[in-house]
């Protein structure tokens, strides 16, 4: 549980900074008055699995890369692809799980461009079934993200979202994997 308020108060120091940066911009720099047909993002990500998940698996790493294509005033279809490998906690008997995972999914910004809800829907696929033992190779997997798109430059951003993932499980009869994690990539209009 300290962990998880560690991530709580590194991600309010995260959104207060990128309020206080997306206050100090000029507006022909911000996001909201680009004519962006596209971006694309790429950025790491880390977290740490939660519930029973957690009593074996202590954090996990990875990365994504991720494409937007705004439909609406304020809504996106998102594709994302990745990496996670999943950290097995010491004295546990068993090996990393390393996945990809590849959802798609709506963003919509609550300010233009910049304060932003997600979600997706899609498949994470276990890379390393049979070192692990797992009954499927694939499971079903949906993620709801809260974050920020800081303008670094024109077209170019920061975007730090804290997302929660949940999936069914690689193992008939297993419990869900549930992990909260944040990603800090760097995005791209086109």
């Amino acid at each position: 549980m300290k962990t998880t308020r560690k991530i709580g108060v590194v991600t309010a120091l995260l959104l207060s900074l990128a309020v206080a940066s997306q206050a100090q911009t000029q507006p022909q720099s911000s996001p909201s008055s680009s004519s962006d047909k596209f971006r694309l993002s790429i950025g790491p990500e880390a977290g740490l699995p939660l519930g029973s998940f957690h009593d074996a698996y202590g954090s996990y790493f990875g990365g994504s890369v991720q494409g937007e294509l705004p439909v609406v005033k304020n809504l996106s279809v998102i594709l994302n692809a990745g990496y996670n490998d999943f950290i097995v906690k010491d004295g546990v008997p068993l090996r990393n799980l390393s996945t990809l995972p590849v959802k798609a999914g709506l963003r919509y910004y609550f300010l233009p461009d910049f304060l932003y809800v997600q979600g997706e829907a899609g498949t994470s696929i276990l890379l390393n079934k049979n070192d692990v033992l797992a009954d499927k190779s694939a499971d079903f997997a949906y993620a709801g993200s809260v974050g920020v798109l800081i303008p670094l430059a024109k077209k170019n951003y920061l975007d730090v979202g804290v997302r929660w993932q949940g999936q069914s499980s690689y193992y008939d009869n297993g419990s869900s994997m549930n992990f909260l994690g944040l990603r800090v990539a760097y995005t791209l209009g086109f």
